[in-house]
């Protein structure tokens, strides 16, 4: 693939300290894991999964690049991403005065806490401007096909993240599993994920 042994293993480092640093990903599968269980959790780390490889897919074939250049296609998507995580978080807000965690009432399908999250990572041009920023620093020049690299680099980074925040959703589950045996937990969950989404919203759009 034209990376160094050295380079990748570095590489492999980097990304397991970032993957566990808490970020807004982090906090959408938390949120989703204690409020539905574990396999929404898990749902919800596949779905930030898919927009990642769909990230990695746009810096490998530089189309990522028209972002970068373009002050206007950035601030556009910004903006829809913050907008996309005010609307999660009137619907977390509007349901916390519906029924409890007790299985009384109709979930929110799986196939939509997917959409969700797949949405969320796509909406976020931060991770395109951190892709170009990070991934070609482990690129070797001198090797060739540099968007083969990149694209080794980033499924690699998708992979590993994967498997850290499928971690954090077997954990948030377990947490979950246990509120949901206390009255009143599924009112005051979904105005913590409404709190959540306004924060991450907030800090899309202001930063």
């Amino acid at each position: 693939m034209g990376i160094s042994l050295t380079s990748y293993v570095v590489f492999v480092a980097a990304v397991l300290v970032i993957c566990i640093t808490p970020g807004p990903d982090m906090l959408y599968i938390l949120t989703h894991g204690i409020s539905q269980g574990t396999r929404a959790g898990l749902l919800s780390a596949v779905g930030m999964a898919a927009g990642m490889a769909c990230h990695t897919a746009a810096v490998a074939l530089g189309v990522a690049t028209l972002v970068q250049s373009s002050t206007v296609a950035y601030e556009v998507l910004r903006y829809a991403g913050a907008a996309y995580l005010l609307y999660l978080a009137w619907q977390s807000l509007r349901d916390s005065s519906g029924p409890d965690l007790d299985g009384s009432h109709e979930a929110v399908p799986l196939s939509r806490v997917f959409r969700r999250a797949a949405i969320t990572n796509l909406l976020n041009p931060k991770i395109v401007l951190f892709y170009l920023a990070f991934l070609p620093q482990f690129v070797s020049t001198g090797a060739g096909r540099p968007g083969l690299q990149l694209l080794v680099l980033g499924l690699t980074f998708t992979v590993l993240g994967l498997l850290v925040d499928c971690l954090i959703a077997l954990l948030s589950g377990q947490i979950g599993a246990r509120l949901r045996k206390r009255p009143g937990s599924g009112s005051w969950l979904n105005r913590l994920a409404g709190i959540v989404f306004i924060g991450l919203a907030a800090k899309v759009a202001i930063a």
